[in-house]
């Protein structure tokens, strides 16, 4: 054979890339599609939907809770007319679409079939998948809506419909993603992401709505989402790890015989927890690293792949930096010879001594979950949540000691000046404009609609959901109808109820330098008899952000110190916060948002103080916010903003400390000093 022949053969036997998504969505569904038509052009292969806040939990733009939050982390879709609009020109018969969406999963599943419908597609020709996988975001991403059961059910109902209706749908993308993102380990991601598919499994066959000759083929359509970090050589074999359980356990505990219907098939979008504001341009190199992880080994390796931006610690990511990434993975995809050999760690003593090593800690953790009664009940009793708090208080101790090296952050912080970073427009802002227009058009379309087919089909809905069938052709009929996000969620509310997660937060964990912390406590301790009462901090989490993270260690660590805090979770309205810090006299007021919402949301925490007398309360803001915004924050009359590069918790929570003893001299309250709370100095609720 000549040499070119020879050339043209290797090319031909290269296996097919995977999926590349660019994960996106923003502003509007005229913007976003604008986007998606854009990426498309670029050589992307696969749409990867973001959501905003308010659709993702199931509110309209026009909500309380919806406020300052419309547009800023994905896009709004509040009724068919938006979904038409989101997909406009592009041909769903000839998409994969992954969307990224959870409690009202069922709802954007039955508006996108509506829109298929619309454009004359039928629904068996579909291809994608909704994450669909609630039992992950009462553990870290916090957009669930109702209680386990009921959302079990929802899940199920998916499924079931799925598999017989759209038979090339994933229903569901069991997420171990943001379980890393919360700070779990590799052993905690296989086994609280196989509880949860177990978890899944098993309600699927109780609920009597798949014969058990076709159970096979649903199991066949559960696929995962994972992430993977910088430690790629752990994370390689994690993935082989994950293909290895999954197998074992379709095949042992659901006798699924069928090799195919046992693969383990999973998308992956690479970590955004490791992403620095500090030295950001680093970040490149760390998800092209984390990226080998997912793709190097062929039996192990990802069917689709989003990558983050370099920038995503700074705030939202330009067309221009999500092109960078997609660059990325065409490069590996197409220029590399990666696609034409074998498994590159089949018989490597090593990967096969670290596979067996993260397989036997999954599965001690697995028998712990299933000693429980399973992944909803240790979700329900607050265990995993928990053990991930715990996790992740390590990860960050660590890091504030020194013990893992970050370039930039802790190790090697000289720098040049990055002129990537320079300039007015070097992340995207959402125009605050977008907001209003939204809701403007929301109005347009409620007024447009037949109410009484609108009335009808909730009603459809709402006795399907009590009488336990599956809501999905009811709810198709609700897309159809006119129906919007809220209107579908509010139905189902009435039914299910909400529900309020555990917030994983305990007065046992210590962490970091011991010698750091008893200063800590000293120094509260002092301010506490200032004050002539423990010293208290209201940790709040304002709007529909859901990213608890952050809240749940400063909580932590404050507590660690000795002072009381009072933090309940996620999802409140700035004035329910306001009220709560008043009625339990805290001394200082913490506020998290990551969503990009931080400057409504904390003007209207500020205002409301003002409002109620207690101006002289002061107020932290943590988040990913831009320099201009700090400005802002301060203006409004913040004390104090922190941003991700404040990785030292003990320092952040002595400086709070300071502006409570400097506030206490400037509106004194004497009181009469009570003694500390029980089990080391700390009471957190």
């Amino acid at each position: 054979m000549s040499m070119e022949n020879q050339r043209s053969a290797a090319k031909s036997e290269r296996d097919r890339p995977w999926l590349i998504r660019t994960y996106a969505g923003h502003s509007s569904a005229s913007a976003s599609n604008a986007l998606y038509r854009q990426n498309l052009a670029k050589g992307q292969t696969g749409l990867s939907v973001a959501f905003d806040l308010p659709t993702q939990t199931g509110y309209d733009s026009d909500h309380i809770l919806a406020r300052g939050e419309v547009g800023k982390v994905g896009v709004p879709v509040s009724h068919l007319g938006d979904m038409m609009t989101l997909f406009d020109g592009i041909p769903l018969d000839q998409m994969n679409t992954s969307m990224t969406i959870n409690a009202p999963a069922a709802w954007l599943l039955s508006l996108y079939i509506a829109v298929a419908e619309k454009q004359g597609t039928p629904r068996d020709s579909l291809q994608g998948t909704t994450q669909n996988d609630i039992i992950k975001e009462y553990l870290s991403r916090g957009t669930y809506i109702f209680p386990p059961a009921p959302s079990l059910k929802l899940i199920t109902d998916v499924a079931a419909f799925t598999y017989r209706e759209v038979p090339k749908w994933n229903p569901m993308n069991v997420c171990s993603y943001h379980l890393q993102e919360a700070g779990a380990t590799a052993e905690q991601e296989l086994a609280y992401a196989l509880a949860t598919a177990i978890a899944v499994l098993d309600a699927v066959k109780a609920s009597g709505q798949v014969p058990e000759e076709d159970f096979a083929k649903v199991v066949g359509r559960i696929s995962f989402f994972v992430n993977a970090g910088i430690r790629f050589v752990t994370e390689i074999c994690k993935m082989r790890a994950f293909c290895e359980l999954w197998d074992e356990i379709t095949r042992d505990r659901y006798g699924i015989a069928d090799e195919k219907y046992r693969r383990f098939r999973y998308g992956v979008q690479v970590n955004s927890l490791g992403l620095t504001e500090q030295q950001p341009e680093n970040n490149v190199y760390r998800i092209l690293i984390e990226m080998l992880a997912v793709v190097l080994s062929k039996n192990a390796r990802a069917r689709a792949v989003q990558l983050p931006a370099w920038n995503e610690a700074l705030g939202l990511p330009r067309p221009w930096d999500q092109q960078w990434s997609l660059r990325l993975q065409q490069i590996m995809a197409y220029e590399t010879d990666l696609l034409e050999y074998d498994d590159l760690f089949d018989g490597n003593p090593a990967i096969e001594r670290k596979v067996g090593l993260l397989k036997e800690g999954a599965r001690a953790e697995l028998a712990k979950i299933d000693e429980m009664g399973g992944a909803i009940t240790a979700v329900d009793c607050g265990y995993m949540k928990q053990e991930l708090v715990r996790s992740n208080a390590r990860r960050l101790a660590d890091i504030e000691t020194g013990l893992t090296k970050v370039i930039g952050v802790n190790a090697y912080t000289e720098t040049e000046a990055s002129p990537l970073t320079s300039g007015d427009k070097s992340i995207l802002t959402v125009d605050d404009m977008a907001e209003q227009e939204q809701i403007e058009k929301l109005k347009e379309w409620r007024s447009g609609r037949d109410q009484a087919a609108v009335a009808r089909s909730l009603a459809d809905l709402e006795a399907a959901a009590r009488e336990d069938r599956n809501i999905m052709e009811s709810s198709i009929a609700c897309a159809h109808a006119g129906v919007t996000t809220g209107e579908w969620s509010e139905t189902l509310r009435q039914v299910f109820g909400e529900y309020r997660a555990p917030t994983g937060i305990t007065s046992m964990i210590v962490t970091g330098d011991e010698e750091d912390i008893k200063k800590l406590r000293s120094r509260v301790d002092e301010v506490s008899e200032k004050l002539g009462e423990r010293m208290k901090m209201l940790v709040g989490k304002p709007g529909l952000d859901g990213h608890s993270n952050g809240a749940e260690q400063i909580a932590v660590k404050a507590g660690d110190a000795g002072i009381e805090v009072l933090y309940d979770g996620i999802r409140w309205t700035p004035d329910e916060l306001v009220r709560n810090a008043i009625d339990e006299g805290a001394h200082v007021i913490g506020l998290s948002i990551l969503s990009g919402s931080h400057v409504p949301l904390v003007r209207e925490v500020v205002n409301g103080l003002r409002t109620h007398g207690a101006g002289h309360i002061p107020v932290v803001v943590g988040g990913i916010i831009p320099d201009a915004d700090m400005l802002v924050l301060r203006q409004m009359g913040v004390s104090a903003v922190y941003t991700p590069k404040d990785y030292q918790l003990v320092r952040v929570i002595s400086e709070i400390v300071d502006l409570v003893d400097r506030k206490s001299t400037e509106h004194p309250a004497p009181r009469k000093v009570e003694g500390k709370p029980e089990g080391a100095g700390t009471a957190i609720y």
